[in-house]
């Protein structure tokens, strides 16, 4: 197996000095002495003038990529990836990628610690300029590993995200898998009614008053968000298969990218919600911004979901417009992976999605 560690010269995205011959897609997939032509990469990409963390994992380079966009924000993958998709690699070549603000991209940007006030604000993140760094990152894989499209997934925020991408730059994607689709503030306040219902039924009366108290969103005070995510995972337990145990790989368990994670956790979720009820999630409507996508789209919905509710997500279905669309609904499943969620991805992914990249 080719083993490389990418460099920022090496990697280079599209337009920046640096790209060298090695880095042609002849150099990167090519046969190993055994014939084969696994690779697996790993290292920091410069996208838009920040170095990003970005890895590659395939048992043949020539299977078609599957660009991973991760949730939180701030929850980046790559430290769960081989556990929760590795065997995918027999069928598509896996990128994951380490957001702005997140993980080893947070540690390689910023300092790991809480930010001071102003630091905070003098740190852009937003839906747009994510955008572009995934974009960038989409060209520079193209080139890199000989691709004349991609396949583009995201889950829970990485959804919104990914579908701003493909709505920028269809031409760049072969289809878009969204899995516990976010599509805005509807989200937030079905999740809020789900909550009251269970916890009405269940007799929950801790869990009525913090409800009642907080009331119902939109809300200022970002600790309100987490108050209500608490409660919809213990709602979501009590109907759905476990999931897997998020244990980072050998690698990442060490004290830095634990701090790293931590620091860009906390610091991109700010920025989603906002100190003031001013946060990207407050900003974006995808039932009246992001109705028309010119890819194939794929939707990949936990029927207990909730906190991407799939009434939500199926009002979003039937409102897009795209050359070809399909909903798949999965009992036993919840927001975060578990197995029911994980085998209709793949399921999908390998008697829908990949043959389009064929």
């Amino acid at each position: 197996m080719q083993r490389r560690l990418f460099t920022t010269a090496l990697l280079a995205a599209p337009g920046l000095a640096g790209a060298a011959d090695a880095a042609s897609p002849a150099a990167v997939c090519r046969s190993g002495p055994d014939g084969r032509r696994a690779l697996q990469e790993q290292g920091f990409v410069r996208l838009n003038g920040v170095e990003q963390w970005v890895t590659v994992d395939s048992a043949d380079c020539r299977l078609p990529v599957l660009l991973f966009i991760h949730g939180g924000p701030g929850n980046p993958l790559s430290p769960f990836a081989a556990s929760l998709y590795g065997a995918w690699s027999q069928h598509a070549t896996l990128v994951q990628w380490d957001q702005r603000g997140a993980g080893r991209s947070y540690g390689r940007q910023l300092p790991v610690r809480e930010l001071a006030p102003d630091e905070f604000d003098a740190t852009p993140l937003t839906l747009a300029l994510m955008a572009e760094d995934g974009i960038a990152l989409a060209e520079h894989l193209r080139e890199r590993l000989g691709q004349r499209k991609l396949i583009l997934t995201g889950s829970s925020w990485g959804s919104a995200l990914a579908v701003e991408m493909a709505w920028r730059r269809p031409d760049l994607f072969h289809a878009y898998v969204g899995v516990s689709q976010l599509v805005g503030p509807a989200d937030l306040a079905a999740s809020y009614t789900l909550a009251l219902q269970r916890a009405r039924e269940l007799g929950d009366n801790p869990a009525l008053a913090t409800l009642q108290a907080l009331g119902a969103p939109p809300w200022t005070d970002p600790r309100s968000f987490g108050k209500l995510r608490r409660l919809l995972r213990g709602y979501e337990a009590r109907r759905t298969d476990p999931g897997p145990a998020w244990r980072p790989a050998p690698g990442y368990d060490g004290p830095q990218d634990a701090a790293a994670y931590e620091a860009g956790e906390d610091f991109s979720f700010l920025k989603f919600v906002g100190l003031k009820g001013d946060g990207m999630l407050w900003q974006m409507d995808l039932m009246a911004q992001r109705t028309q996508l010119q890819l194939p789209v794929f939707l990949v919905q936990g029927e207990e979901d909730l906190l991407t509710p799939p009434a939500v997500t199926r009002a979003y279905f039937e409102r897009l417009s795209a050359p070809r669309k399909q909903l798949v609904t999965v009992p036993r499943a919840g927001h975060d992976p578990n197995g029911p969620l994980l085998q209709a991805q793949l399921q999908l992914l390998r008697q829908a999605v990949l043959p389009l990249a064929r």
